[in-house]
């Protein structure tokens, strides 16, 4: 039924102000302002555009919702925490020094959270 009919995907936020900060700045997308004060729309690679949107009594989700495959997890990594952002460590994961679990994607995956605790990820290729 929905085969051929496009879709995108979406998450919530207490503040965008916060948000457009640290997907743009801290993680170097292009964020634009679809609604002011409302809706914003990350623009993600190969064109899976995401919609942040307000949401006052907004609490985290507590899984992954936005996940990154890059070429070098332990690079992405040090770039992250460069840039102030804390890697997370989670109970029952192997995870290294840097907080990367080797045994994840395409050979490591690390978890960090944005501003308003949405959890997300960095993982290698495959």
């Amino acid at each position: 039924m929905f085969a051929n009919t496009e879709a995108y995907s979406g998450f919530a936020s207490p503040d965008l102000d916060k948000s457009r900060e640290f997907y743009g700045e801290k993680l170097g997308l292009n964020v634009s302002e679809l609604e002011p004060g409302a809706l914003l729309q990350l623009e993600l690679a190969g064109g899976r555009n995401t919609l942040i949107y307000i949401k006052p009594d907004f609490e985290p989700a507590t899984y992954t919702i936005l996940n990154f495959v890059v070429d070098d997890v332990e690079a992405a990594v040090d770039q992250l925490t460069e840039r102030g952002v804390e890697i997370e460590r989670y109970d029952g994961f192997d995870q290294d020094d840097k907080g990367i679990d080797s045994s994840g994607p395409g050979g490591g995956i690390a978890w960090f959270k944005d501003p308003a605790g949405n959890i997300l990820s960095v993982h290698g290729q495959g």
